[in-house]
């Protein structure tokens, strides 16, 4: 029995990485969606709306397919932290996030013939105090500018780093393999 065509409803090349590690055929087929937040809505149920979003619109020109779509916010206290896009905000964005524990809230829809599966995976980090200088030095080396809260813990970000907790740290780079691994197993998907 073949198993349907898999696609990744994301343009980022970290979660292009990090399916391939999975060793299974997939395409890359980028969503174009409104990301604009709801009013009121929690970040927790922004990144699994948007998720679902994402592998909706690819899944709906590929009704045969298997299409993953993800989603990732920073949040630390009450700010939601998005990508910064240029190195001034993500300089804000540290100075914000230093000597603070921070939740990076990753969405995960699988979408199937048989209907959708959505997770939310968080993982949590706390910085250590950072100086401007640290955090200028940070930024101009690793150019974090398309990653949620100005980290990249495949990085050099992990030099900022205190402490992490959480189930599963691919969560950090945007697409957490132990969530998507037991949704792909539900499906019939070859993994060990």
């Amino acid at each position: 029995m073949s198993l349907p065509e898999l696609i990744l409803a994301s343009a980022s090349p970290y979660r292009q990485e990090l399916l391939q590690r999975l060793q299974i055929p997939f395409r890359v087929e980028a969503s174009a969606i409104d990301e604009t937040p709801l009013p009121d809505e929690a970040p927790e149920a922004l990144v699994c709306r948007l998720a679902e979003a994402k592998a909706q619109a690819v899944a709906h020109r590929n009704p045969q397919a298997v299409v993953i779509g993800a989603d990732q916010m920073a949040v630390c206290g009450t700010r939601m932290l998005g990508k910064p896009g240029n190195a001034e905000r993500a300089v804000e964005q540290l100075g914000w996030m230093q000597g603070q524990a921070v939740e990076f809230l990753n969405g995960i829809a699988i979408a199937a013939a048989s209907g959708t599966e959505i997770f939310l995976v968080p993982y949590r980090i706390v910085l250590r105090p950072l100086t401007s200088i640290e955090i200028e030095r940070y930024v101009a080396r690793d150019q974090p500018l398309d990653c949620a809260g100005s980290f990249r813990s495949e990085g050099l970000g992990i030099s900022l780093v205190k402490r992490m907790e959480g189930e599963d740290p691919h969560a950090l780079m945007g697409l957490p393999l132990i969530a998507l691994c037991r949704g792909l197993r539900k499906l019939g998907y070859p993994l060990p």
